[in-house]
This record gives C-alpha cells, sequence and structure tokens, in this order.
C-alpha cells in the first residue's frame, strides 16, 4: 500500500473513499472505524493533499485527481464512497467502471454546474468569488477563510490550530483549479448520469448550503437507482461532524446489494 494511501477494517468487501477539498484522508477515520468491522476500507490522499504527489499547474486539477485514484482501484469489485469534490470524482470513475463498482455514495457532491442558474448556487457562487481578489494577490490565508466561511465544519479559519491553518492555506489555489470541472462540468459528468446504473446513495447535511439539495435534485432526476438521506442539523462536513450517522446510510445502501 502506498504511503499516501490509509486502510481500516479487515472485511471481505471493499470501499473506496474520497476526501474532500483541503482534507486528507484521515478525514474517514470516524465513518470507517464505524465499518470497518464488515469491510476493508482504504482512502487516499487525494492529489496535491496530504502525503500525496503534487499537482501540475499545467494540467486540469479533476483529470489528475482522477487519473490518481484510478491507479489504485481495488481490483475486484467494490463500494465507491466521495465527499464533496471527492463525490464528483466518485462520480466520474463510477461512470467510467460501471462493472466495477457495487454501489455509489455521493455526501454532499458540489458539482455546482447540476444547479447552474438557481438560487442557491447563484449565492453559493457569489460567496465563493468573494475569495478572488485575496487568490489574486497570493494572500492565501484570507482565501481560506473566505472559503471555510461557506464550506467549513462551524470552525472559522481564525480558531484552528496553525497547522491547520498552513495546511489549507497551502491548498486554497485548489479551488480555483477544480472550477472547469465543478462549475462548468468539464468532465461532463451531467451527460453521463444515465450510465450510473449501481444502487447510489445521495447523503447531505440537514443545515448544508442550499445549493447542496439543488444538487442532489438534478442527481436524482438522472440516476435511476437513488435513496436521499439527509442528516438533521449537520453542515458540509457531515462525514466528520456526524461520522456515525453517516456510517449508517452507507451501512443500509450495502446491506440492500
Amino acid at each position: 500500500m502506498r504511503d499516501w494511501v490509509r486502510q481500516w477494517g479487515q472485511g471481505s468487501e471493499t470501499a473506496l473513499l474520497l476526501h474532500c477539498s483541503l482534507g486528507r484522508s484521515s478525514a474517514w477515520a470516524g465513518v470507517a472505524e464505524a465499518l470497518s468491522d464488515h469491510l476493508t476500507l482504504i482512502a487516499p490522499d487525494m492529489i496535491g493533499h496530504g502525503r500525496a504527489p503534487d499537482w501540475d499547474v499545467r494540467q486540469d486539477y479533476h483529470d489528475q485527481a482522477t487519473d490518481a485514484v484510478e491507479r489504485i482501484l481495488p481490483d475486484a469489485p467494490f463500494h465507491l464512497i466521495g465527499h464533496s469534490f471527492g463525490a464528483t470524482v466518485a462520480l466520474r470513475l463510477a461512470q467510467t467502471h460501471l462493472d466495477r463498482v457495487k454501489t455509489l455514495t455521493l455526501i454532499e457532491p458540489v458539482l455546482f454546474a447540476a444547479a447552474k442558474g438557481r438560487p442557491g448556487e447563484v449565492a453559493a457562487r457569489a460567496a465563493l468569488t468573494e475569495m478572488g481578489p485575496a487568490l489574486d494577490r497570493g494572500a492565501w490565508p484570507e482565501a481560506a477563510a473566505h472559503f471555510l466561511d461557506l464550506w467549513g465544519g462551524g470552525t472559522a479559519f481564525a480558531d484552528m490550530p496553525a497547522a491547520q491553518q498552513r495546511y489549507m492555506a497551502e491548498r486554497i489555489r485548489l479551488i480555483r483549479a477544480s472550477d472547469p470541472a465543478l462549475h462548468e462540468d468539464r468532465a461532463r459528468l451531467l451527460t453521463r448520469l444515465e450510465a450510473v446504473t449501481m444502487p447510489t446513495l445521495l447523503l447531505s447535511g440537514g443545515a448544508s448550503p442550499s445549493v447542496i439539495s439543488e444538487i442532489l435534485d438534478r442527481l436524482e432526476d438522472g440516476i435511476r437507482d437513488t435513496r436521499r438521506a439527509v442528516v438533521p442539523g449537520a453542515g458540509h462536513m457531515v462525514p466528520i461532524t456526524h461520522a456515525e450517522p453517516v456510517a449508517a446510510e452507507i451501512a443500509e445502501l450495502i446491506r440492500g446489494v
């Protein structure tokens, strides 16, 4: 196993977990530990995060992230779980590897193009635009603070430990690098929703930005075998803040296969 891939459990079936932007594989610890009695769970650091290789600014970031995960896909059919940016990569992999993905769980997928022009998407885009000037002048901590105001787990950037602030500030440029895939659907995920045939869980937090519900509405319309679930009171970082109910929803999906 590569040093940027974590593993939990010794179950006969395998689950692959993909984390959010500015996160790392350890973010899945709570969910993975709750599922480790029945599954072997593997979670890579996404490209540019944790111990994974850095990203190449000359190439499309979503392409790079997807390619890196494809190199570690399990040989046998597996369950695929993604959160936020990781959920968009998971959707792309599911569309490409239909014969290998047994179930798909998309937690708070930030495929903004799915809700383009709807009120929540307009508000979310406006909020993200506020960090643009900080990015333009290289004020990474300021940009990270703007981003976390909308997409964080409830803790302000200024209240985070210094090491965590540095980690996020050093990677905040990845948010802009993700724009072509997330806002313009450069990877053409929306045009291939009908190709997704495996049972799919669409999971969100009850207190998340409204754009998430708008995105999930579109995915639910396009993917034939879906189930929606909401964790009451949770925000965008629901796999970290509410690991047990998230794991319970995933376990229910897997049991039904």
